[in-house]
């Protein structure tokens, strides 16, 4: 009988060692858990912030550019006179032949991005490029998402059509006539806002926009006068029925929101530039060719006054 019961209570005994260890166990797992749950969310709040921090605009400031020796200028690809790639694979034009100077003046080399009117905030917001030289018109708003430096060029809006059937007035246009612009341009937004029932067909670059007017896809290309002016200078059989659209407005450098070192030092090159004449020698040498001297005066902007 005595011995029954000690064998009762040792398996009493030996059962409780076990809950209070299996309990243990458990204890120490959840331990473990909270730890690892705890040093998770550290994680995952500096992921969460360094993510916050990307969604952020991104950029170099100018000592930085210094440092590693090389600029990112953003500029068209496509968009001769201004920014194009010549026969031999080399940037050329107007915005090209300032961002040059710009490099030069700075001490580093110069990185050429090729751009879509589309893209050119995108890219000085993720730091794709430091400064965007892509006939940049100003806008109030564009100027809530980047920072522009002072003017150095003149620009309106211009319409170019076939001579076989010259567009002079928006006005006689119907939706079955389709208007070709450029994505992210100031010419979309205007005909957005101030002519809502036009069709518009509307093209990421600007070869593409050219060979849907050359293929007929549309009855006239709205865009800056001075590109409509130089395509129907450089393309018989094309007529800019509307030189001049809207406002006049200016073509400017941009730079990242908030990127005030590289933002100052642009707006003092420019004064600078402008006390040599700068653009002026810029005008001569790349645009010249297209427009003459007749357009000179009014296209410049030298040393960022406006007339």
């Amino acid at each position: 009988m005595k011995k029954e019961r000690l064998t009762k209570r040792l398996a009493l005994f030996t059962a409780l060692t076990l809950t209070g260890a299996m309990l243990a166990g458990c204890g120490n797992t959840d331990a473990a858990e909270s730890s690892s749950d705890a040093q998770t969310g550290v994680t995952a709040d500096t992921q969460a912030s360094a993510g916050d921090a990307s969604a952020d605009v991104v950029y170099r400031t100018l000592d930085e550019i210094k440092e590693s020796g090389t600029i990112n200028i953003g500029v068209f690809s496509d968009k001769n006179p201004f920014g194009y790639v010549d026969e031999n694979g080399e940037y050329q034009g107007y915005d090209v032949y300032f961002a040059n100077r710009l490099a030069e003046d700075l001490g580093v080399d110069v990185n050429f991005v090729s751009t879509e009117a589309a893209s050119r905030i995108e890219y000085l917001q993720t730091g794709k490029v430091d400064v965007i030289l892509a006939n940049f018109t100003v806008t109030p708003e564009r100027a809530e998402e980047v920072d522009f430096a002072l003017p150095y060029m003149n620009v309106s809006l211009g319409v170019i059509s076939p001579d076989s059937a010259v567009v002079e007035s928006l006005d006689d246009l119907t939706a079955d006539d389709p208007v070709i612009v450029i994505s992210g341009t100031t010419a979309e937004t205007y005909l957005t806002e101030n002519y809502p029932d036009l069709t518009l067909q509307k093209y990421d670059s600007y070869a593409a926009a050219k060979t849907a007017l050359e293929n007929g896809s549309g009855v006239a290309w709205a865009n800056d006068n001075t590109e409509v002016i130089a395509f129907a200078l450089q393309n018989p059989g094309y007529t800019v029925g509307i030189p001049e659209l809207g406002s006049t407005d200016t073509i400017a450098p941009a730079v990242s929101k908030g990127n005030t070192t590289v933002l100052d030092w642009i707006n003092e090159e420019i004064k600078a530039l402008g006390e040599e004449n700068f653009f002026h020698a810029d005008y001569e040498a790349t645009l010249a060719d297209t427009y003459g001297s007749d357009y000179e005066d009014t296209l410049v902007v030298e040393g960022g006054e406006t007339k």
